[in-house]
């Protein structure tokens, strides 16, 4: 079992930054890929960045050059830094882990933090 936990949200102007931490427990983090999504009111959840165990990376579209994730395996945590933020990208941001390689499938991830509010006003 892998516990998560998310913190960092908050309400930003657009063009703003926020930087979101996840906090894991449990598991062996450094063998996990690790991956955020979000999800706006009345849409599904979807797919924003992942980080594997090798810390390769992969992002969505809407999101790349402007969103980097890290981590810490030190620690057990990782890391979304949000620059340029848009009012677009409000949403509740979720962590997540899986034991494979990198997944843009939430279905495929095994364990959820409980999420945090990021808000973007224009």
């Amino acid at each position: 079992q892998v516990q998560l936990v998310e913190s960092g949200g908050g309400l930003v102007q657009a063009g703003g930054s926020l930087r979101l931490s996840c906090a894991a427990s449990g598991r062996t983090f450094s063998s996990l890929t690790m991956g955020w999504f979000r999800q706006a009111p009345g849409k599904e959840r979807e797919f924003v960045s992942a980080i594997t165990w090798t810390t390769n990376t992969n992002y969505a579209d809407s999101v790349k050059g402007r969103f980097t994730i890290s981590r810490d395996n030190a620690k057990n945590a990782f890391y979304l830094q949000m620059t340029t933020l848009r009012p677009e990208d409000t949403a509740v941001y979720y962590c997540a882990a899986r034991t494979g390689w990198f997944s843009t499938n939430k279905g495929e991830y095994d364990y959820w933090g409980q999420g945090t509010q990021v808000t973007v006003s224009s």
